[in-house]
């Protein structure tokens, strides 16, 4: 056995799984596994999340392949219903009180506590940026109420990384930094993570550090079908730009009025973006989504209406990913792009992970704080601060620059790589 790997243990991830049409997410879940199987190589790894159903997820990490189960809560009025997570809560406040007898008995009729008691430590991802009360308190608690029935469970809890807060009330802050408090280690994947828990805690707040975002390490692999738009396009021997179009910020965000206000009008900036690619730069467009399914929000309708929209402008210039894809399989079609402009932070990870220069869209601060982190800062356009114009100097700029900004992000990935699979060090 190698030096700091551990023999076989239960391990619980929380807060993210392959259950979304959000592949940021699925990022997040394969990165965390990956991490999880290599520090732990016989261990039994579940979620723990929300769902109707016990499912099991397939996943492969080093070509080895496995099933996670989840251990399913639920997150409803239905409080009596005996996996609702306020339920779970009554009852490990109730063992907490009567003592370990009762834990014990607890425990052997509601598996759902068992699970959790079982698990030697729990790892939580809070969904990259839900740790948080930005997206409003029902998403803060959400995220919040599993990790606190773990720690009155008596399991550790590590957080990985992801952004911590802002908290904006004075509930959210109060009740994060108990828990933050109580966690073994809390990770940030942006700097100003580690000064947020560092504030909130003083001198208790040294278990906080920073780690890179899991994204990172999700290896990419070729999807078996739908990538005949892209592979025409590559045949050109054009440069081939990819363009992930948000529905989202299409859409003019949560509710429907420009909810991040930007100063730009989305719609119109990625029309000039592929006017400036294909007629300024004499360069092909694939468009890519990174959020699949049919709700508003959805990236594969947006990049679907946009592409109807234009094609007829640009007859075999303009290409369109369709179909449904997994997070390992759209990372490997950003993958064959040489440039790429993106909306969805993570489908720019699975950019600059590859080597290849990404402009992010940024439409919050957790951008600029990633993409700093492995020396990109440049390359974040927020359109919350730009215009169409100064947001098409900066895609011209990196364009220009694209070689020069490949070669510094392969160097940067190996020790970004590094980090991340030293994550778990020392952690009993």
């Amino acid at each position: 056995m190698q030096p700091g790997v551990q023999s076989a243990r239960r391990v619980l991830l929380l807060g993210a799984t392959f259950a979304t049409d959000n592949m940021g997410v699925g990022a997040l879940a394969s990165g965390a596994i990956s991490i999880l199987a290599r520090r732990y190589p016989e261990a039994q790894i579940s979620f723990l999340d929300y769902g109707r159903h016990a499912t099991r997820s397939p996943v492969s990490v080093d070509g080895r392949p496995f099933e996670v189960p989840l251990v399913n809560l639920r997150f409803s009025w239905k409080v009596l219903l005996e996996n609702n997570v306020v339920y779970l809560l009554f009852l490990a406040g109730l063992s907490r009180v009567a003592g370990e007898r009762f834990a014990q008995r607890t425990a052997r009729r509601n598996p759902w506590i068992k699970a959790i008691r079982d698990a030697d430590v729990a790892v939580a991802v809070s969904g990259g940026d839900s740790f948080s009360d930005i997206y409003g308190l029902g998403r803060f608690f959400y995220v919040y109420l599993p990790q606190l029935l773990v720690l009155w469970l008596g399991t550790k809890l590590v957080l990985l990384p992801q952004t911590i807060g802002p908290f904006r009330t004075g509930l959210a802050r109060g009740l994060a930094e108990r828990l933050l408090r109580r966690a073994q280690r809390v990770y940030s994947r942006e700097q100003a993570g580690v000064q947020e828990v560092k504030h909130l805690l003083g001198d208790e707040g040294a278990h906080a550090r920073f780690c890179y975002d899991m994204g990172f390490i999700l290896e990419p692999r070729r999807p078996l079908r739908g990538l005949d738009e892209l592979e025409a396009l590559k045949r050109s021997g054009r440069l081939l730009v990819g363009l992930n179009v948000s529905g989202l910020l299409m859409m003019g965000g949560y509710d429907r009025n420009n909810a991040f206000d930007l100063k730009v009008d989305y719609r119109d900036l990625v029309g000039r973006a592929v006017e400036f690619f294909v007629r300024g730069q004499d360069a092909d467009v694939i468009l890519v989504p990174h959020v699949f399914g049919d709700q508003p929000e959805s990236d594969s309708i947006a990049c679907a209406a946009l592409f109807d929209a234009l094609k007829d402008r640009y007859p075999g210039r303009l290409g369109c990913i369709r179909g449904q894809f997994d997070q390992n399989e759209i990372k490997y079609v950003i993958g064959r792009c040489d440039f790429f402009v993106g909306a969805r932070m993570h489908a720019c990870i699975a950019a600059l992970s590859q080597g290849i220069p990404a402009i992010g869209i940024a439409y919050s601060q957790k951008f600029l704080g990633v993409f700093q982190t492995v020396g990109a800062g440049d390359l974040v356009a927020d359109p919350r601060h730009l215009t169409t114009e100064q947001i098409l100097e900066a895609i011209d700029g990196a364009l220009r620059d694209r070689v020069e900004i490949a070669s510094a992000l392969r160097r940067t990935m190996i020790d970004v790589k590094r980090e991340l699979f030293a994550a778990l060090d020392g952690i009993a």
